[in-house]
């Protein structure tokens, strides 16, 4: 009644308990280290509790100030005319890609005038705060700021008007890409007609 207990081949086996030799050893399991498990003394992130972060996408402030404006003026647009002119060789196209230069100029001036029309609003709050509190260094500092914002957004306005009268800055951008377009078509009668033995 108790052979029920046994496992084959094994005589020196006890009724209800497995024989020594019929264990199997535990496979070997990698280590792990210590950190996994425990925080050790370092000092913490001052940019966020979690330590994952470098795993999250950071979230970034991004001031659309007068230097995002610059920035797109100072692009290359003789090159994208010509690149634009290899994909689709048409004079409508250089119209309409024109009309988009544009309204991507609009956008980025109407970016740029939100930025400092929030940014002067907030400065205001400040300099009324902080002027009820006497600290009058800090208004002054707070006042500058407020000016040079100011002076960048009659920047912004004077691009803004040279867009709609299609002069200064705005010119020079729109004659780049007109400039490289043109390249472009000259490059593609080069190389499939002029190039050719007759």
């Amino acid at each position: 009644m108790f052979n029920f207990f046994k496992r084959n081949g094994s005589n020196d086996a006890r009724p209800g308990f497995p024989a020594a030799q019929s264990i199997t050893p535990e496979p070997n399991l990698p280590k792990i280290e210590e950190r996994v498990f425990i925080e050790n003394n370092a000092a913490p992130s001052t940019s966020s509790p979690n330590h994952f972060t470098e795993k999250e996408p950071a979230s970034v402030n991004v001031d659309h100030n007068i230097n995002l404006l610059f920035s797109f003026l100072d692009q290359n647009h003789e090159s994208r005319g010509y690149d634009d002119a290899l994909l689709n060789p048409d004079s409508s196209h250089l119209h309409q890609n024109l009309d988009a230069l544009k309204n991507e100029l609009s956008r980025t001036i109407n970016k740029v005038k939100t930025f400092y029309e929030d940014f002067i609003q907030e400065t205001e709050y400040h300099i009324l705060s902080r002027g009820r509190s006497g600290m009058l260094d800090m208004v002054e500092e707070l006042e500058m700021k407020k000016r040079i914002a100011e002076a960048h957004v009659s920047k912004v306005k004077e691009i803004e008007d040279s867009l709609n009268q299609e002069t200064g800055d705005c010119k020079g951008l729109l004659i780049s890409y007109t400039r490289g377009f043109k390249n472009g078509l000259a490059a593609i009668s080069h190389h499939h007609i002029l190039t050719r033995k007759l």
